[in-house]
C-alpha cells in the first residue's frame, strides 16, 4: 500500500477539491463499490445505480466544504447523499424493474444467500435468487433500506441506525416488519412460480 493509500479521507478530499485527480480516483476506488451495491439493491437497475453514484460524487467535487469531518466519516456522508438520491428515484418510478435488472449483482446476492439455503440444482439457485430479488425489490422503501443494510450489508443495528439517522429501536421494529414482509412475498412469488409451470389444461374436455 502507497503512503497515498493510507491518507485519511478528509486530507484526499482537499487535495482533490484542489485539482488532484489521484486524491480523487483514490476517495472513488474507496467509496465507490458500497455506494453502488446500496443503490443497486435499492433499486433493482444497474443503470440507476451507476448514475447515482456519479452524481454522487459529481456533488462532492462541486462542494467538498458541505463536508465536516468533525460530524462523521466520509462514508457516511457520501451514503446520506446515495440514500437521497435512491429515495428520490424511488418516489419517482417505484415499480420500473426488469428480471435482468433484477438478477444484474446475481453473483453478489447468490454468495449472501448460501448460508441459509441448499437447491439441489444450479437452476433451483438461480430461480431462488430471482424470487429473492424480486421480493426485496417489492418491499416498501423504509423496509428495503434495513433489510439491505442488516441482512445483505451485514451492518450491526448500530451502524445501520448511525447511517439512516434513526434510533437503534426503529431499526430493529423496521428488520423484523421487513423479514416478515419478505417471507410472505417469497410464498406469494413461489406459488405464482409453481402456478405458471403447471402444465396447461387448455382443450382438456373439449
Amino acid at each position: 500500500m502507497s503512503i497515498a493509500d493510507q491518507e485519511r479521507d478528509d486530507v484526499l478530499l482537499r487535495r482533490a477539491g484542489k485539482g488532484d485527480e489521484e486524491a480523487f480516483t483514490l476517495l472513488y476506488r474507496r467509496h465507490q463499490a458500497a455506494l453502488y451495491r446500496f443503490a443497486l439493491r435499492m433499486s433493482g437497475n444497474a443503470w440507476t445505480a451507476e448514475e447515482i453514484v456519479q452524481d454522487v460524487f459529481m456533488t462532492l467535487m462541486r462542494d467538498p466544504k458541505k463536508f465536516d469531518p468533525e460530524r462523521g466519516t466520509l462514508g457516511a456522508f457520501l451514503y446520506g447523499i446515495t440514500r437521497n438520491r435512491v429515495l428520490k428515484h424511488l418516489e419517482r418510478s417505484p415499480r420500473e424493474i426488469s428480471l435482468d435488472e433484477r438478477k444484474e449483482d446475481g453473483a453478489s446476492l447468490e454468495a449472501t444467500l448460501q448460508d441459509f439455503v441448499t437447491p439441489a440444482t444450479v437452476a433451483e439457485k438461480r430461480e431462488l435468487i430471482e424470487l429473492v430479488w424480486a421480493a426485496v425489490l417489492g418491499l416498501p422503501a423504509e423496509f428495503r433500506e434495513t433489510v439491505v443494510l442488516c441482512e445483505l450489508e451485514e451492518l450491526s443495528y448500530e451502524e445501520a441506525a448511525a447511517m439512516i439517522g434513526c434510533p437503534i429501536g426503529t431499526i430493529r421494529s423496521r428488520l423484523y416488519r421487513g423479514r416478515a414482509l419478505l417471507m410472505a412475498r417469497l410464498e406469494i412469488l413461489r406459488n405464482a412460480t409453481k402456478r405458471a409451470s403447471l402444465p396447461r389444461q387448455a382443450g382438456v374436455g373439449k
